[in-house]
């Protein structure tokens, strides 16, 4: 007969749980590469385009207006109500609670705070650059509309770049930044490039932005992005000078030396520029070492000794198991003498 239990799923959650977590020996980070640079100016040329047609009232701005008085929300009412739940993917606040809470769960099993500081990095970009759009340009929404036919440009509003289409771009594409390897970073980034426009095209459908400022948006997003690998040095330093403050903090409290925190991603060449790993020109990056893990006593057991079953003493006393009796006699039945 089996002495331990045998173990549920949620055991064995719990025992993969309680390991200890390991900093990956190879991260793949992105570098700005040649290609990447050419995406960039290409993106930015067309960012440019795209105000200089609105701000001149192109055929773009006229399309928007047919678009408006086409309104499709009255044209499909039924997804209306489904649409309105769908464009919280491109809401700030919910979006960024969730992917944060994800790359923080990345951060602690792997002892980095890269992921962190590159999603911090990019929403502070986003604020920066999309805010100043807004506000600089002033464009009126379609609700707000004044005069037909007009670009509705310096009226005060703040709608042009679209913020949902940009936020959308930007929390769901860092994941695909972030991605391990590369052909998980391409599904993610078609993934991303489809929720990131369907969001922009429903608030398109909902009234809320023109079809220009979805564009204009998503190319708003896109750059930041394929920016964030000029960010990645500077990154680099904050984790190691987080790092340092928090090992020092630990010391203090312990009264131990500091650790030397391991050293950060950097690319690297071969020697003399030929031969070794980067003779061909790539850069490669540098390889960590594996952090041991530390060998944790299951929950599900009880800690001390374990002893098999046929070397423990038993429990059961030698003899009968029925107690003895002063007036029972084997084979004879006791009974009272009559008396007198």
């Amino acid at each position: 007969m089996r002495t331990e239990r045998n173990l549920t799923r949620l055991d064995r959650l719990f025992a993969r749980l309680d390991r200890e977590p390991e900093r990956p020996a190879h991260l793949d980070v992105p570098r700005m590469s040649q290609h990447r640079v050419v995406l960039f100016g290409a993106t930015l040329a067309f960012y440019l385009a795209i105000v200089v047609a609105v701000l001149a009232t192109s055929w773009l701005v006229r399309f928007d207006w047919q678009v408006m008085f086409f309104r499709p929300y009255q044209q499909w009412p039924e997804i209306h109500g489904f649409l309105d739940y769908w464009v919280v993917l491109g809401q700030r606040g919910p979006t960024a609670v969730m992917v944060a809470a994800w790359l923080g769960w990345r951060s602690w099993r792997q002892h980095t705070l890269r992921p962190l500081l590159m999603f911090g990095a990019a929403l502070l970009l986003l604020n920066a650059t999309v805010g100043a759009a807004k506000i600089g340009m002033g464009r009126l929404g379609p609700h707000y509309a004044t005069v037909i036919g007009s670009n509705e440009m310096w009226q005060g509003g703040d709608i042009f770049p679209s913020g949902h289409t940009a936020n959308a771009v930007v929390t769901w594409g860092i994941l695909a930044y972030l991605a391990s390897t590369p052909r998980t970073r391409r599904y993610l980034s078609a993934l991303s490039a489809v929720v990131s426009l369907s969001v922009g095209l429903t608030t398109v459908y909902l009234g809320t932005h023109w079809l220009s400022d979805v564009v204009l948006g998503w190319a708003a997003g896109l750059l930041i992005l394929l920016a964030l690998p000029w960010v990645e040095p500077l990154l680099t330093r904050v984790e190691a000078w987080i790092l340092g403050i928090r090992n020092a903090w630990g010391a203090r409290r312990t009264g131990a030396p500091a650790p030397v925190p391991a050293p950060a991603l950097v690319p690297q060449r071969g020697p003399g520029g030929s031969g070794g790993p980067g003779a061909s020109g790539e850069e490669q990056p540098v390889r960590e070492p594996v952090a041991t893990a530390r060998t944790r006593t299951p929950a599900y057991l009880a800690p001390g000794p374990h002893t098999a079953r046929c070397e423990r003493t038993p429990v059961t006393p030698q003899g009968p198991r029925r107690p003895p009796h002063p007036e029972r006699v084997r084979g004879t039945s006791a009974r009272p003498l009559a008396g007198g």
